[in-house]
Order: C-alpha cells, then structure tokens, then sequence
C-alpha cells in the first residue's frame, strides 16, 4: 500500500516535471505567433498542450477502457482546431505584393554590378563637394541612384545614411521639410505632408522631371482586362462590390489599398478626386508594447483582389508574374500610351525642394531637366518630359 503510494506521488511528480518542461516551449510559441500576427494557430497550440498533457495523465494513471473515449475526444479537438486555422493559413500562404519592399541595392551607384543606367557620354555636370543629400521613394531609386552616379563622385552611397538615400515616400517628405534632405525625388505630396511642410514653415517647390502611369492589377487568372476609371472609382468608393458587375466572375471584390501617406495611396486619392474612399481591409498585427493594432494588409493576390502601384515598379522593379495590369478605358499602360497622353491615369514625377542652402541644388535639378537627365530617365524605364 505504502508502495503504491509513493509510486504514485512519483507519477504525480514526473507528470508535473514533463508538463513543467514543455510549458515555455508552449509560451515562446504562443509569443511567437503572437507578434508573427499568427494568432489563428494559438488556439491550435494551446489545444496539442492539453492534449498532450491529457494523453500522459490517461496513460500513468486512468483505466485503459477510458483511452479510447480519451483520444476520440482529443482527435475531435485537435481536428477543429485545423479547420478553424485553414483560413488563416490559407491566408497567410497567398502572394503577397508589397508596395516598397524591393531589393533597392542592386542600384546603388558605383556598386559593381548596379542596374543604375549610364550615360553614353560624360556628364556635363560634376560636383564634387558640398553633395545635395537626395532622397526619395523607392521606385524612383533607380532614377536619382543614376543621377547621383553620372554627376557625384565615386564612392559609396549608403542608402540609410549618405547624399544619395533610399526611403518610402512618406520618409523622404519628412526628411526633406525637417532639413535632413536638400533634394527628393517622388510623386506630388499628400494633403497631409503639405499640412506638415505648412507648419513647419516650409514651401515645397514642385519641379515635373517625368512622367509614370499609375496601374491597377489583378490576379493573373481573373478574366477581367479592363476597367473604366468610373468603373475603379466604384470599386474604391464599395459602390461597386462584385466582380460580377464588371464582366467578371461572380465574386466578392476585394479591394486593397497601401498606408496614408505612401506614393501609392496618394496616388490613389488624386485619382478618385471628390469620391470618397472606403475604408481598407486591414489585418491585426501585435506591436511591440504586446497590443493587437489594425494595420492596412499588404496586397494579397486572391482571385478576386485588386491593387495598384506605378508601371515601372510592377513591371521593372518586382517583375510579379502572378498579377496582370489592367487597361484602364482600353488603354493598356504603356511607354507609348503614357507619352502619347492617351493613358488616363498619369502621373508627373518631381524633383521637391524646401528652401535648402546647399548651393548645388538649382544647377543639379537644371541639369535634371536637360537632355542628359531625360537621358537617364528614358533608359531607365519612365518617360521623359
């Protein structure tokens, strides 16, 4: 009796000790998943922890006629579990476009290898002190990363901290109406970013060096090929849902957009005009003080999604083979269409000042402008003035 005592008090100890042990696995997990924005798979975590711990307690110290009762309730559990997770994993697994995220180091000026165009004889502009700090978003860093490399001298640029830098459009206004960056390269500001140049006493000077076509696109198995524009302002304002409505499938329209203040989204605002926008489709995210925050999803290429960006970034910069750009009024976005002024949905690109010192500036933005600067645009892939 004693015995069975004390081997059961063992049996009790060592289930402690193995639940113990596996408990901060089952944390860290749940941590992980957690900030990871993975919190479909927590209830599927915390039920294999039971389960387990279950399974163990059955087989040291239940009757063997219970295990089969046991184990079909535990396979039922775990089974909801999977399918309560499918579309979060489902979800997860779709390609995702990222407005912004894209490898910018392979056109860094002078870096051997760079994609950065050169011109086909020397520049007629050189400065060699003093350099303009330039900014940008990020699908103009090829452009103004050969800029610096026809007209800077030869050394390394680094993008976060340099005269030639590399970041989001949102950022680079920043930079440029705090003094931190004489020049940017992007598309025309948002209401906001002139509000905060407004109170900063700043005025920005908005000098046209290109043109882009602003895109919509599809994924490449929706039979959809072209939009009109009212047709997308439709979509975005939710007065137009289903793709049913437009020649398609009959499917739920989803609609996803890119941040505030992102080159993209604003973008987006000067195209729809006076029509207001619908809210995004937003995703939960855990931020760093281990709250849950709505963030606005990245594009995910379902079926029946929608998005949009700049021709060259799509076509050049991330060369997504899974998305097809739409033509918009049956004019497909193109070199020809946007230079012919047939393409509806086009934007200038600028080169922003806001009053800097730097005594380089107006001559670097003039030689911009001249044959050479259109020069390097051309090759590049836009379209000059």
């Amino acid at each position: 009796m004693q015995k069975d005592t004390v081997r059961k008090a063992g049996d009790i100890v060592l289930f402690i000790v193995i639940m113990g042990l596996l408990l901060p696995f089952v944390l860290i997990g749940s941590l992980y998943v957690w900030f990871a924005g993975l919190l479909f798979l927590l209830p599927l975590l915390l039920v294999l922890y039971v389960s387990l711990g279950t399974v163990l307690f059955v087989r040291m110290f239940g009757k063997s006629k219970h295990e089969k009762v046991v184990y079909r309730i535990i396979i039922g559990l775990v089974s909801l579990s999977l399918i309560a997770a499918i579309p979060g994993i489902y979800n997860k697994t779709r390609a995702v476009v990222q407005d912004g995220y894209v490898d910018t180091s392979a056109y860094e000026p002078f870096s051997d290898h760079t994609k950065a165009v050169t011109l086909t004889e020397p520049s007629m502009l050189k400065i060699e002190e003093n350099l303009p700090i330039i900014d940008g978003a990020t699908a103009l860093y090829p452009v103004y990363a050969a800029f610096a490399q026809a007209v800077y001298p030869e050394k390394k640029y680094d993008q976060h901290d340099s005269e030639v830098m590399s970041n989001r459009t949102g950022e680079a206004y920043s930079n440029l109406v705090n003094g931190r960056a004489d020049i940017i390269f992007a598309l025309a500001p948002s209401d906001q970013q002139l509000e905060v140049a407004k109170r900063l006493g700043k005025e920005l000077k908005l000098t046209p060096i290109g043109k882009e076509a602003f895109v919509f696109f599809v994924n490449e198995k929706n039979p959809v090929r072209s939009l009109t524009a009212d047709q997308i302002k439709g979509i975005y304002a939710g007065d137009i849902s289903n793709w049913k409505a437009v020649g398609g499938k009959m499917k739920a329209i989803r609609a996803f957009q890119r941040p505030e203040d992102s080159g993209s989204q604003t973008a987006l605002q000067h195209f729809m005009g006076d029509v207001p926008i619908m809210d995004p489709p937003v995703e939960d995210i855990a931020s760093l003080m281990g709250t849950v925050i709505d963030q606005v999803s990245d594009y995910k290429n379902y079926n029946n999604a929608i998005g949009y960006t700049f021709r060259y970034y799509s076509t050049e910069m991330t060369k997504n083979n899974n998305i097809r750009l739409l033509a918009i009024d049956g004019v497909e976005p193109t070199k020809e269409t946007i230079r012919a002024g047939t393409y509806p949905v086009t934007n200038e690109l600028y080169a922003v000042t806001a009053g800097s010192n730097n005594p380089h500036v107006e001559a670097f933005i003039g030689w911009v402008l001249s044959e050479q600067g259109q020069e390097i645009i051309e090759k590049t892939g836009y379209v000059s003035n």
